[in-house]
């Protein structure tokens, strides 16, 4: 088991999609950075905000990629070849359509579900075996409604499950970054 060395929250940069369902991820990064006492700030050579946080298992890095989703895999890939940091050593949160607000799930490894974010990750790491937080957004019930849900705000109760959901995974943060996923996962899954 690697301890876990980079997080990244997917999302879109700007003020036109902070409060989107699709900057679900931003939103668990934007949590762990201000447990962890650290400030997200502009880094031009990983294309995104990262964010230092010493842990008792070692620094993890913290990242936001500032590209737009579906060019994420650009900015995560600059910070794992700089760090050295294997695709086991990574998680990545995002929104999830078919899990409903207020659930989130850990997974390891697995294709990219249609997810453009992860498609792209996968792609500039050529590796699916990086570990996932899956932010449930809930399915709009029609394909042709994805894109208007996802960047669409959640109603303040579908707000309030997503953040009780975000609490969550913040809960059993230390069982992950120690690397004890399986664990973490079967704390998470009873709780949400």
């Amino acid at each position: 088991m690697s301890a876990i060395k980079c997080v990244v929250g997917l999302g879109n940069p700007g003020p036109k999609y902070a409060e989107t369902r699709h900057n679900a991820g931003f939103w668990f990064v934007d949590e762990l950075a201000r447990a962890a006492g650290v400030v997200l700030r502009a880094e031009n050579k990983f294309s995104g905000e990262a964010a230092r946080a010493g842990t008792p298992h070692g620094d993890c890095w913290l990242l936001k990629p500032m590209t737009y989703m579906n060019h994420s895999g650009r900015s995560v890939a600059a910070l794992c070849n700089f760090y050295k940091i294997a695709p086991t050593e990574l998680l990545v949160a995002y929104d999830e359509l078919d899990l409903n607000p207020g659930t989130v799930r850990l997974k390891s490894g697995g294709g990219h579900g249609g997810h453009n974010g992860l498609r792209d990750i996968c792609a500039a790491l050529g590796s699916k075996d990086f570990h996932r937080l899956r932010i449930g957004i809930g399915h709009p019930g029609h394909k042709e409604a994805v894109v208007g849900h996802v960047l669409s705000r959640p109603g303040k109760a579908e707000h309030q499950a997503i953040a009780i959901a975000l609490d969550a995974a913040i809960g059993v943060w230390d069982t992950v970054l120690a690397g004890d996923v399986q664990k973490a996962m079967n704390v998470l899954h009873t709780a949400t």
